[in-house]
């Protein structure tokens, strides 16, 4: 089997006539009707979408087969997948968000960092999530200023560590500060 990649999450039931709350991964939301049936995670079990509809900051959606609120109580927190195949191609500089994690990581030295753990989006665009090779977890901002290349053949970003993550150090004096840190006068 493909790799499968999650492109949507199931949530609370909606209503008493079996439809649930849908969350889409994809550019356009109503992508997920055109893939065909999703899967499970372990791709043994199968959810035909029967109809779906724009809400407020999600979808509604009904699957073929789930016709009761019980029935869709039941599906709250299934992530739904396709099979990588049946995904559009990306453009130039863009990538599915599955493609990066597990990449090694690099500095613009060569010298190795660690893992590409996650790419998050908390509203303010992307961020790269770098497990080092030892210390804690890295969020840096998945621009091109700090991601400048991306080689995915190569199984490799490379990072340009901001200089705050290189290692310098504040100094403890609660009365010095940094240009552009807002401290008041």
């Amino acid at each position: 089997m493909s790799a499968l990649i999650c492109v949507a999450r199931i949530g609370a039931a909606h209503g008493v006539r079996g439809a649930v709350k849908l969350w889409t991964f994809t550019e356009d939301p109503f992508a997920v009707k055109r893939y065909g049936p999703l899967l499970s995670k372990d791709g043994k079990r199968q959810f035909e979408l029967a109809q779906i509809r724009e809400a407020k900051d999600h979808l509604v959606a009904t699957f073929k087969g789930v016709a009761t609120r019980d029935e869709a109580e039941r599906l709250n927190g299934i992530e739904l997948y396709v099979a990588r195949e049946k995904l559009p191609a990306t453009d130039e500089d863009e990538y599915y968000h599955a493609d990066l994690i597990g990449l090694a990581a690099i500095t613009t030295d060569g010298d190795a960092l660690g893992r590409v753990l996650a790419i998050h989006n908390f509203g303010a665009g992307d961020i790269i999530e770098i497990a080092p090779l030892k210390g804690a977890t890295m969020l840096l901002p998945f621009s091109n200023a700090v991601v400048p290349e991306v080689d995915l053949k190569g199984g490799r970003v490379v990072i340009a560590l901001p200089q705050e993550i290189e290692g310098e150090e504040r100094g403890n004096d609660p009365t010095t500060s940094r240009p552009g840190e807002g401290r008041d006068p």
